[in-house]
């Protein structure tokens, strides 16, 4: 069975930092390209950041010199580094995992950002 288990979420003031982890079981996390997307109120869900298996990352403009995504394959867990935190960063934070046609989602953390 596959999981993709989100934490690290929580509520920081503006300007703040969280980490972000994502666990995975279930899956030969090494072979697959991992992201991280989030939600907002009424928008629809976006693509934040993606590490490859290989290694190569990709992330939104939004988050560029802000947010670093990371993945440590002997522990099966991928990270998101958040730093200088806005309200508009607020939203529910998923994983996903991808290989093929092999897609998964974890269940998702919130992250608020106010004052």
């Amino acid at each position: 069975q596959v999981q993709l288990v989100e934490s690290g979420g929580g509520l920081v003031q503006p300007g703040g930092s969280l980490r972000l982890s994502c666990a995975a079981s279930g899956i030969i996390f090494s072979e697959y390209h991992m992201g991280w997307h989030r939600q907002a109120p009424g928008k629809q869900r976006e693509l934040v950041a993606l590490i490859t298996s290989g290694g190569g990352r990709n992330t939104a403009s939004s988050a560029k010199g802000r947010f670093t995504i990371s993945r440590d394959n002997v522990k099966n867990t991928v990270y998101l580094e958040m730093n200088s935190l806005k309200p508009e960063d607020t939203a529910v934070y998923y994983c996903r995992g991808t290989r093929g046609l092999n897609d998964y989602w974890g269940q998702g953390t919130q992250v608020t950002v106010s004052s």
